[in-house]
């Protein structure tokens, strides 16, 4: 389970991500991960992650068991972010109907991505 200090919860966190020039994305038709980098006072404040799991990926059980699936997967690949970093993935529709194993594949190769594309 992702401990609680590494969730991002407010909507301004969510809006710094995604609205900023300075983040870095990387997507495929699974997921699509938003990552901005720590600024420089950030360094002693873990790495914070969100997930956007809209309507589109299905009725609410299925768009809960996406969300669980995803912060269980993240919770081992929090400690490859820098500190102060906010992330935020984003399931696709087709992100229900695939398994956890390809999940933690595509975060495996979008995280350095758009780490590498983050300002």
């Amino acid at each position: 389970m992702l401990p609680a200090a590494h969730r991002m919860r407010a909507s301004t966190e969510f809006a710094a991500v995604l609205r900023s020039k300075g983040s870095g994305r990387a997507g495929s038709k699974l997921l699509v991960v938003h990552l901005r980098k720590p600024d420089d006072f950030a360094d002693t404040v873990p790495c914070r992650v969100g997930f956007v799991v809209s309507k589109a990926v299905g009725n609410s059980v299925v768009r809960h068991r996406t969300q669980r699936r995803l912060r269980h997967l993240m919770a081992d690949r929090v400690i490859q972010l820098p500190a102060g970093a906010l992330v935020v993935v984003r399931a696709q529709p087709a992100a229900s109907a695939a398994s956890s194993a390809e999940l933690g594949r595509e975060l495996d190769r979008l995280i350095p991505r758009a780490l590498a594309g983050a300002a």
